[in-house]
C-alpha cells in the first residue's frame, strides 16, 4: 500500500485483474507441432546469430566501435559470408599479431553459424 497523490492509500494489486491473463503455456492442443516450428523460423534472418556475435566482439576489440560495420550475404543454401569493415586505425587490432585475432574471430563466427545451422565465413575488408 502506497500513498496516492491525493494522500489516500491504494493497493497496486487491485489495478490489474488476474482473471483476464493469457495462457502462455507451451501446450499444443491440436497436435500441429510442425506448423509452429516452421512459422517461427520463417521470419528469421539467415546468419543473424553469427552477425550479432561478430558485431559484439569486434565493437569490444576496436577503439572506434562506431566504425564497425558487418555486411551479410547468403551464398548457397546454408552458407553465409560475413564481411567486417572497421576504421583503418583499428585494422591492426582486428587482425592481431600473425593474424591470431582474425583467426579467432573466424572460429567464433563459424561456431555461431553452427549454432544456427549454417556455415558462416568471415572476410575482413578495409
Amino acid at each position: 500500500m502506497t500513498p496516492d497523490e491525493s494522500g489516500e492509500e491504494f493497493d497496486s494489486s487491485d489495478e490489474f485483474d488476474d482473471d483476464d491473463d493469457l495462457d502462455l503455456s507451451a501446450e499444443d492442443d491440436d497436435g500441429d507441432e510442425d506448423l509452429d516450428e516452421v512459422g517461427a523460423e520463417g521470419n528469421r534472418i539467415v546468419g543473424g546469430i553469427p552477425k550479432g556475435v561478430l558485431e559484439y566482439v569486434a565493437r569490444n576489440i576496436v577503439d572506434d566501435p562506431d566504425g564497425v560495420f558487418v555486411e551479410t550475404s547468403e551464398r548457397r543454401a546454408g552458407e553465409v559470408e560475413l564481411r567486417l569493415h572497421v576504421s583503418p586505425s583499428d585494422m591492426g587490432k582486428v587482425i592481431g599479431r600473425r593474424g591470431r585475432v582474425a583467426q579467432a574471430l573466424r572460429q567464433v563466427v563459424a561456431a555461431a553459424g553452427t549454432k544456427e545451422g549454417v556455415r558462416a565465413s568471415l572476410d575482413i575488408v578495409d
